[in-house]
């Protein structure tokens, strides 16, 4: 029997942060979920396992961070595991999305995670254990028109997983970045922000994404739920992955991705290794 364990997840009102609380309350972890609203807190503890707990926590507030991340240490602690679950999706080309749009989306996305992590090492490191989960994205391997924003902070997550997963492993720490395809999550609908169109030239290339973006939310092939099984399965395990694709469309893709670039390399080697002195 696997042993039960203390995890943290941000963002457990919706999409992966509630599938992956359920799975886990149900598979007997006690789970401390973040959430934004007192009324979402207070449902939330009010689950049947009697092991939900919950703290208000709006990532954007940095100084507030620590000081949570300290308290639920005390209170409710030690925590096992931390995932990075909250964060939200922009669309819109890049030249008609104001820039004050990509520092909220890497403020949330990327800032809040780092900041959480940051508040919680130097309890994993005491302890010489701990596992830090990132969600991500196949958006941060692949590109797609009109998602500048969203992938720039997905690539940013997952470099700065890769990196410390190498700074960590020498306290018997593990980081996994975890890079979901399509789900049936709130992500292309509530969750998205939506840059108004302008600039008509873009017409051609992106209406049409926008439009097949909104007629397929809620139909995408990935299962939440299982989706949370998978990221059960790696908390559970003494030698998780430090990248895990979730969806065969993240699959598919991403080894696209990198076939390509595979070959962009072979065809431009000789000007590559041209410059070496």
């Amino acid at each position: 029997m696997n042993q039960t364990k203390t995890i943290l997840i941000t963002g457990v009102s919706s999409g992966f942060g509630q599938a992956l609380a359920e799975t886990a309350l149900a598979a007997g972890h006690k789970v401390i979920g973040t959430v934004r609203q007192a009324s979402a807190a207070r449902a939330f503890e009010t689950h049947a396992s009697g092991n939900a707990y919950a703290r208000q926590l709006d990532l954007t507030d940095t100084s507030a961070i620590a000081n949570v991340v300290e308290d639920i240490e005390t209170a409710l602690g030690p925590v096992d595991v931390l995932v990075n679950n909250a964060g939200y999706g922009h669309e819109g080309i890049l030249e008609e999305s104001p820039t004050d749009e990509m520092r909220r989306q890497f403020e949330v996305n990327v800032f809040g995670a780092v900041e959480m992590i940051q508040a919680l090492l130097p309890f994993f490191r005491k302890r010489r254990a701990g596992h830090i989960i990132n969600i991500t994205s196949m958006g941060g391997f692949i590109t797609m028109p009109g998602i500048a924003y969203y992938c720039g902070s997905k690539f940013a997550l997952e470099g700065i997983s890769d990196t410390l997963s190498k700074e960590l492993a020498p306290f018997n720490i593990h980081v996994t970045a975890v890079a979901p395809g399509s789900f049936r999550t709130d992500w292309a609908g509530r969750s998205m922000r939506r840059s108004p169109r302008q600039i008509a030239d873009y017409d051609a290339l992106f209406d049409p994404v926008r439009q097949a973006r909104l007629e397929k939310s809620g139909q995408q092939l990935g299962d939440p739920e299982k989706a949370a099984e998978a990221m059960l399965e790696i908390i559970e395990c003494d030698t998780p992955p430090a990248h895990l694709l979730l969806g065969s469309d993240a699959l598919k893709l991403v080894r696209g991705r990198l076939s390509e670039m595979s070959q962009q390399m072979d065809t431009w080697e000789s000007l590559t290794i041209s410059t070496d002195g």
